[in-house]
């Protein structure tokens, strides 16, 4: 998964020898190959090469005829309903390996087209089997509900299969007749062409250009050079120049943006309405039984609470001596700090940061970032970001544009943190209940930074190291939260507009999301116009609508988690542990508003997102009081 921009904290001088700047820093050169080979993924444990794939794919492609073939046995008894499912186990964890062995290598080098190629075959046979097994749902349906309950009951067999089968019975009134779904999965190799021409336009043809610096450089303004420049540059005349020449990027091709995301938004609707629910959004949060009313009471909860992250937007151009504050000096340090973060020191901080998670977890930890599963730094053609994709029987691949700041040290702390929730629920359960919901996804990631931010705040008491410290827990919410609550907001309006028959235009979307800067930060920040484009670059707008606002719901979980496994007495922590390990093994095995109840949140209060909010506010206090003890000429102006 792609993740939202962290941003900056500073270690103190008592933490330079955890990040030794001797140590090798990133690569000079963007050219794949000359990486050494530590710093790339390995693909031989999906397969060992192209051949493999191809047979992987041609047996594949004999088990899915093998599935089609048992079209009619279902009402046969419980011994049939075992026979499917176990073969489509079988396939499904197929699809795993011949899906991401092409995804992954078309991610390092977005540019080769043969393996582009090879990844459309790919989504081609995926659809022909969606087309080719539509009858399966229908007809499982025809059982009535309490034969197949007896059947579960009595044939153990089916025991890991009865939450993903009764869930079917839950959902049933959006499931159509057997014509009726076999007419929607005709156009299921259509659904991620919005997605492909995004990829492509946003990163195989996009072509960034060199902004000039106060010092004479010139930088190429690509996403880890802009973050980069960003997070580091002290010159406002620099972050201001950067930031135009990025967002122009964007601007000039806004019209091919705007139809895409168009696309995305028709495409949703049109299903949302085919399968007989009334919006988008109740289409998208019904497969995982998530009521509408968390979407809705976090956006109403986050809108009526921006006057803490004003507050701070103030103390940071107070504090920085602009004139002007703009959301291009979000990211700066408020203190100068000339450490650098190389990635093999940082990766080990990362690691003792959750000792507390315990050995076994800290061991299986250190196993999956020993090598080969964690492709590290930027290359000409790569894919932007960091997200983490699971292989069944293999493990979870990593990948990062690891940049030497310690935005990029968060960014591995969040991604490995899915990677170990998907270590422990692969080892746990079993396929069909190995796949974790988006809705909890997030509160492993940030859980994890959690942790690494703790490691830093039990490491001094100085008021300046303080200040910093307090600061990323600021800028986590910022970030996390009212950033994510942001989008999702962005979103839902533009749903709501097609929903409603509405245009969907480049003007349209630059409306929509200008006023909702200016919704959010008041007149704490000016607001560029540019700034207006920001809908054009967000991934998750293109490939996982709907998906944003669980960042936020995630943040709040793993805020309470966390508190609950670092307060208190010793063994009220050990058990709220040992439940938020529960909740790391438990895969896909419940609802995630249930899976999060077990480990103690309840995300259907409204005290649960506006506990963020209060902490917000209590947090900037608190940097308020620190930065006045702080020596006015310690400032960065």
């Amino acid at each position: 998964m792609q993740i939202s921009s962290r941003l900056i904290l500073l270690f103190p001088v008592l933490l330079v020898s955890l990040l030794a700047t001797d140590a090798p820093s990133r690569p000079t050169t963007r050219v794949r190959a000359e990486i050494p080979a530590q710093y790339r993924w390995d693909f031989t444990p999906i397969y060992a090469d192209w051949a493999a794939w191809e047979a992987g794919m041609k047996s594949m492609e004999a088990k899915m005829d093998e599935f089609a073939a048992l079209k009619g046995t279902l009402a046969q008894g419980p011994a049939a309903v075992l026979k499917a499912y176990q073969l489509f186990d079988e396939i499904g964890i197929m699809q795993y390996k011949v899906y991401r062995y092409p995804q992954l290598q078309r991610d390092v080098d977005t540019r080769n087209q043969e393996i582009a190629g090879r990844f459309q075959r790919v989504g081609a046979v995926f659809a022909k089997f969606n087309t080719a097994t539509s009858w399966f749902t229908p007809e499982l349906l025809t059982i009535p509900q309490a034969s197949m309950e007896k059947w579960i009951k009595e044939n153990s067999g089916l025991a890991p299969y009865a939450f993903t089968i009764l869930d079917n019975y839950r959902q049933q009134q959006h499931v159509l007749d057997e014509k009726g779904e076999k007419l929607l999965s005709f156009g299921s190799r259509f659904n991620s062409t919005p997605r492909a021409i995004f990829q492509e336009l946003s990163t195989s043809d996009i072509k960034f250009p060199a902004v000039k610096l106060a010092n004479g450089k010139e930088v190429t303004v690509s996403p880890a050079n802009y973050n980069e420049l960003l997070e580091t540059n002290y010159n406002q005349a620099d972050r201001a120049a950067a930031f135009e020449a990025f967002l122009k990027t964007y601007a000039a091709t806004s019209n091919t943006y705007a139809a895409i995301y168009n696309a995305v938004l028709q495409r949703g609707w049109a299903e949302a309405q085919a399968r007989n629910y009334p919006s988008t959004l109740a289409a998208s949060l019904d497969g995982n039984a998530i009521p509408l009313s968390v979407v809705e009471t976090l956006v109403a909860t986050v809108r009526a609470g921006t006057a803490p992250l004003q507050r701070y937007m103030k103390l940071r151009k107070k504090l920085l001596g602009l004139a002007e504050y703009h959301l291009y000096d979000g990211t700066i340090p408020l203190y100068k700090s000339t450490i650098v973060y190389p990635y093999d020191p940082t990766k080990n901080l990362v690691i003792a940061s959750v000792a507390p998670l315990g050995a076994d977890y800290t061991a299986k930890y250190r196993h999956f970032v020993s090598g080969g599963r964690i492709d590290v730094y930027e290359n000409e053609g790569k894919s932007s970001g960091a997200y983490c994709a699971g292989v069944y029987g293999v493990g979870p691949y990593l990948l990062m544009n690891y940049s030497d700041t310690l935005d990029s040290a968060f960014t591995l702390a969040h991604e490995a943190g899915h990677a170990m929730h998907t270590v422990l629920s692969y080892e746990t359960q079993p396929f069909v209940t190995s796949g974790y919901t988006i809705f909890v996804a997030e509160v492993a990631s940030t859980t994890n930074e959690r942790f690494l931010l703790n490691k830093l705040l039990e490491s001094s008491t100085d008021p300046k190291e303080r200040f910093l410290f307090l600061q990323h827990a600021v800028d986590a919410i910022m970030r996390t939260f009212y950033t994510q609550v942001l989008f999702a907001d962005f979103e839902l309006q533009a749903h709501k507009r097609v929903e409603q028959g509405q245009p969907i235009t480049p003007e349209v979307l630059n409306n929509i999301y200008l006023k909702l800067l200016k919704d959010y930060y008041g007149d704490a920040v000016t607001i560029d116009d540019l700034y207006k484009f920001t809908w054009a670059r967000i991934p998750h707008f293109y490939n996982t609508p709907y998906y944003v606002y669980q960042y936020a719901t995630c943040f709040a979980s793993s805020a309470r988690l966390f508190k609950d496994m670092t307060t208190g007495a010793a063994a009220d922590k050990a058990a709220a542990t040992e439940r938020y390990l529960t909740l790391l093994r438990s895969g896909g095995n419940d609802h995630p508003m249930k899976q999060l109840q077990k480990a103690g949140v309840d995300l259907s209060r409204r005290e649960t997102v506006q506990a963020v909010v209060d902490q917000m506010n209590e947090l900037v206090a608190q940097l308020e009081a620190e930065a006045a003890k702080i020596d006015a000429t310690a400032a960065v102006h």
